[in-house]
C-alpha cells in the first residue's frame, strides 16, 4: 500500500469513528438524562421517567444507566442519514429500539436464572422477579410511545406511524418466539444447528433487522432498499451471534467479562455445540452429545473442549461462519446509496467479526 493510500485508509478510519462516536454519544446522553430523572425532548414529546412511586421507577433508571454498546439505535441512525434523514428526527426511534432492547435483556435475564448484566446485578436479584416483570413491561411501553415520536424526512415514500408500529409489533412476535424456541432447545437433546439459526433469526436478528429497516424508513428509503437492509441485518445477526458462541470459548483475557466456557458449563445449545455434534463422530460425538444429555459440562474440562473442537475444525468453521455472514451483509450495504454513513456501516460490520479469539 501507498502511503498515500495508507493516509486515506487512516482518514476513512478517522471519519467512520467520529460518526459512530457522535451518535453513540447522542443517544448515550439522552439515556443517562432519563436515568438522572430529567426531562429530555424526543420529537415533539418531552419526555421523564416519573419519580414516584420509587419501587417502579428506580429499577427503570438503573437499567437505563447500565451502559451498553448501543449497537441497535446507531444502526438505526446510520441507515437513516445513508437515505438523507436528519438523526435528531430518527433519535426517538433510536433510543425505542434501545430501550425495547433493554427490556427484553430484563425479561431474558429473569427466564435464564442470570445474576448478573453488564457486571451489575440483575433487576430481579437486586430487586425481585415481580419489579424485574413491571420494569420491563414499563420499558416496553416507552419503546413505543418513543417511536411514535419520530419523524420522517419529507417525502419519505414508506414510512408512516401505523406501518412502524406494526413492524415493531412484528419484531416482538419474532423475539418471542426464538425466546421461545431457546427454552425448548435447552429440553432437547436432538436441536440441529440449522434449527439454531432459525432460532438467533428471530432472537438476535430480528432487532437488527427492525433497527435498520426503521431507519431506512425514516430516511426515506424505498422498499427494495428496505429489504436489503433487511438482508444486513439478517446476516449481520447471524454473525454477531456466532462471534458470540465462539468468544465464549476461546476469548483469553479479563475483558470478555464471563467465565470462560459459560455456556458448555450450562449446558446451553450454541452454533458451535450444536456443529461439533454434527461435525464430529466416534467418541468425539459422543462426548459432546454427553454434554447434551446432562445439561452441562465441568469447568475443568472446557480446555479439553476446546481443543476437541480445534481438532476437528469446529473453531476454524465457525470462524468461517462469522467471516461468510458478514461477507452476505457486506455485499447487501453495496446496494445502498453511495455515502458516507454507508461506509461507517461496513466498518461497524467488519468490526463486529474482527475480534474472535
Amino acid at each position: 500500500m501507498s502511503s498515500r493510500e495508507n493516509t486515506q485508509v487512516v482518514a476513512d478510519a478517522s471519519a467512520m469513528d467520529e460518526e459512530l462516536h457522535v451518535l453513540r454519544e447522542g443517544v448515550e446522553s439522552v439515556l443517562s438524562a432519563l436515568a438522572a430523572g430529567q426531562s429530555v425532548q424526543a420529537g415533539a414529546a418531552s419526555v421523564r421517567i416519573p419519580a414516584e412511586p420509587d419501587v417502579m421507577y428506580d429499577p427503570v433508571r438503573y437499567v437505563l444507566a447500565s451502559g451498553g454498546k448501543r449497537l441497535r439505535p446507531v444502526l438505526l441512525l446510520l441507515a437513516a442519514r445513508i437515505f438523507g434523514g436528519d438523526e435528531d428526527d430518527a433519535l426517538p426511534a433510536a433510543l425505542a429500539v434501545e430501550i425495547f432492547h433493554n427490556f427484553t435483556l430484563v425479561h431474558d435475564d429473569i427466564m435464564d436464572s442470570a445474576n448478573e448484566r453488564r457486571g451489575r446485578s440483575s433487576v430481579h436479584v437486586k430487586w425481585d422477579e415481580s419489579t424485574a416483570i413491571l420494569c420491563g413491561d414499563y420499558l416496553m411501553g416507552l419503546s413505543y410511545a418513543l417511536l411514535a415520536q419520530a419523524k420522517p424526512r419529507a417525502g419519505a415514500p414508506c414510512w408512516n406511524p401505523t406501518t412502524a408500529i406494526g413492524r415493531f409489533q412484528d419484531m416482538l412476535a419474532l423475539l418471542c418466539e426464538g425466546q421461545a424456541l431457546d427454552e425448548v432447545f435447552e429440553r432437547r437433546t436432538d436441536v440441529s444447528v440449522q434449527e439454531y439459526l432459525s432460532m438467533i433469526d428471530r432472537k438476535t436478528g430480528a432487532l437488527l433487522q427492525a433497527s435498520l429497516e426503521i431507519g431506512g424508513m425514516l430516511g426515506g428509503a424505498d422498499e427494495t432498499h428496505l429489504k436489503y437492509l433487511r438482508t444486513v441485518g439478517r446476516h449481520a445477526g447471524r454473525a454477531f451471534q456466532i462471534r458470540d458462541d465462539l468468544l465464549d470459548l476461546t476469548a483469553e483475557d479479563i475483558r470478555w467479562g464471563k467465565v470462560k466456557g459459560g455456556d458448555l458449563i450450562e449446558g446451553k445449545r450454541t452454533y458451535i455445540l450444536l456443529r461439533a455434534i454434527e461435525q464430529t463422530r466416534g467418541e468425539d460425538r459422543r462426548w459432546f452429545e454427553r454434554i447434551v444429555r446432562e445439561a452441562g459440562l465441568p469447568a475443568d474440562q472446557v480446555d479439553e473442549a476446546r481443543e476437541r473442537m480445534q481438532r476437528a475444525g469446529v473453531i476454524d468453521e465457525a470462524q468461517a461462519a462469522v467471516r461468510r455472514h458478514t461477507g452476505e451483509a457486506l455485499r447487501a450495504t453495496r446496494r445502498l446509496p453511495d455515502v458516507s454513513s454507508s461506509e461507517t456501516l461496513r466498518g461497524l460490520l467488519q468490526r463486529m467479526q474482527e475480534r474472535m479469539h
